[in-house]
């Protein structure tokens, strides 16, 4: 196996894991992330949210080869979409997960452009 699909594989073992951390036992420290203008509620937000992960990360485990590009895309979009949750935590002082000083939750913030390349590079051609 080479390092694209192993970056590719764990990228989605990934997504299933905060996936399911959204539906379980991170429920409330995912809550801290939805910024108040969403018109939903908190917990449905994360939900949500944790339904799309799982179908994500097992999406992009088992997709074919010649949707993986796309569905690349997919993934960065989603990591774009949900990137104001890390910004409303910063500006809110939100703490959750280790993220419990502005410090921590500034560097999250430059975590979600890696993300991003992540999903790009390891499902791109």
């Amino acid at each position: 196996m080479n390092t694209k699909n192993i970056s590719r594989i764990a990228l989605g073992t990934m997504l299933v894991t905060a996936g399911i951390a959204h539906l379980t036992f991170a429920r409330k420290d995912f809550q801290a992330q939805v910024p108040e203008w969403v018109p939903l509620q908190k917990d449905d937000t994360v939900i949500y949210s944790g339904i799309v992960e799982i179908a994500l990360g097992a999406s992009i485990i088992a997709t074919p080869k010649k949707y993986r590009s796309t569905l690349g895309k997919i993934t960065a979009v989603f990591f774009t979409a949900v990137f104001p949750g890390n910004i409303s935590q910063y500006q809110n002082r939100k703490d959750a997960f280790v993220l419990d000083t502005d410090n921590k939750r500034m560097a999250r913030l430059f975590m979600q452009p890696l993300l991003i390349a992540w999903a790009l590079k390891s499902l791109g051609r």
